[in-house]
């Protein structure tokens, strides 16, 4: 499964494998675009990097983090436009691609939702031993990728448990009779 981090300038991925109740690190990376060139010339540098990472590694699973709106409303619909990127390579390969929030991610992986870039780098070490880390983002898109590994397979009721009904003692609560 590969995971992703969004990000215009760089978009970290991951990809990971399950073996029996095990994770394995196969491989973890940036694709970075040129902040001088125009917009349209960056978002095809993260689709080519991206699509050529996907078909290199053929994962058969895809997630991605979600991103928060700054305060900066270019910077968050370029933000937005990358991750129309991000999530339109896996796609084109035909994967179903899975989102989850970063607090999200961070619950999972590290076991706080605030968890800092460190912490998060020190627990995707120490989850995936042996790995030799990219960068914050190949950190980042790892911890997703982790955390797809752990929710995806989970069967969640497609409608809640039916309610359990009263069971009702013809005896009065009194002590007399009902």
């Amino acid at each position: 499964m590969i995971g992703l981090d969004p990000g215009l300038r760089n978009t970290g991925w991951g990809i990971i494998q399950i073996a029996g109740n095990r994770l394995q690190h196969l491989a973890n990376g940036t694709v970075r675009s040129r902040p001088s060139d125009p917009l349209a010339q960056r978002l095809q540098q993260l689709y080519a990097g991206l699509d050529a990472i996907i078909a290199d590694w053929t994962p058969d699973s895809a997630a991605a983090e979600t991103t928060f709106v700054n305060k900066n409303p270019d910077a968050t619909l370029k933000l937005g436009q990358a991750r129309g990127v991000v999530l339109l390579a896996p796609a084109n390969h035909g994967l179903a691609v899975a989102e989850y929030a970063p607090n999200q991610v961070k619950k999972t992986v590290v076991g706080v939702g605030h968890a800092d870039k460190g912490q998060i780098h020190a627990m995707v070490s120490h989850l995936l031993p042996g790995c030799i880390i990219d960068s914050a983002d190949a950190a980042d898109a790892l911890a997703v990728a982790i955390c797809h590994a752990h929710w995806a397979d989970r069967q969640w009721p497609t409608a809640p448990p039916a309610k359990r009904q009263p069971t009702r003692d013809r005896r009065s609560r009194t002590g007399g009779a009902g």
